[in-house]
């Protein structure tokens, strides 16, 4: 069965990389995935999507995801601007940046859909020493939905980005990764 995902944000917050570091950990893993953006106009902090589509079969959809069984949401200011919910599958659920309570959150939303919670900003601020939340948002995910192990995901970014960031800074990530993991609500 297929996974599909969409996350939305704003061009600069990592949306794009976060949806390259989850398919290709999906991969290392044995999996089959197709994961690609969607770009508007192609600025800093436009809003964008990212899609990808996790399985343990061969995908033969080449399309967008229409019907996501789960939206990661990087930006808290898209909520109420953006449709984040449109077309979530019936059991989908929403995962966001977001400081209240889940049920806050679906209220923001508009949505009777499951949600989860994660003050990923304040998270990446803390561990990372800016607000970048694609690396706790990651944490969450695999933490309300095992497509990928948690200890994979930690595996990838540190192979990934070893030699292109500072071993500290690579730490920071895998903290802001582990705290996110621990405190999605």
């Amino acid at each position: 069965m297929d996974t599909e995902i969409c996350w939305h944000g704003r061009g600069g917050q990592g949306v794009v990389t976060a949806n390259e570091i989850l398919a290709e950990t999906a991969i290392y893993a044995g999996k089959y995935v197709k994961a690609f953006p969607e770009f508007g106009p192609e600025r800093m902090g436009a809003p964008i999507r990212a899609f990808a589509r996790i399985s343990e079969e061969p995908i033969r959809v080449h399309t967008q995801v229409y019907e996501p069984d789960i939206v990661i949401v990087i930006d808290p200011s898209l909520i109420g601007k953006v449709d984040v919910a449109k077309g979530l599958k019936k059991g989908g659920f929403i995962l966001a940046n977001y400081p209240g309570t889940p049920e806050e959150l679906q209220k923001a939303i508009g949505t009777t859909a499951k949600c989860y919670a994660v003050d990923a900003t304040k998270i990446s601020t803390e561990e990372i020493g800016r607000p970048m939340a694609n690396t706790s948002m990651l944490g969450a995910l695999v933490k309300v939905r095992p497509i990928i192990s948690y200890g994979e995901l930690e595996d990838h970014i540190t192979t990934k980005f070893t030699g292109k960031l500072s071993d500290k800074m690579i730490v920071k990530n895998l903290s802001a990764l582990k705290r996110a993991y621990e405190e999605v609500q």
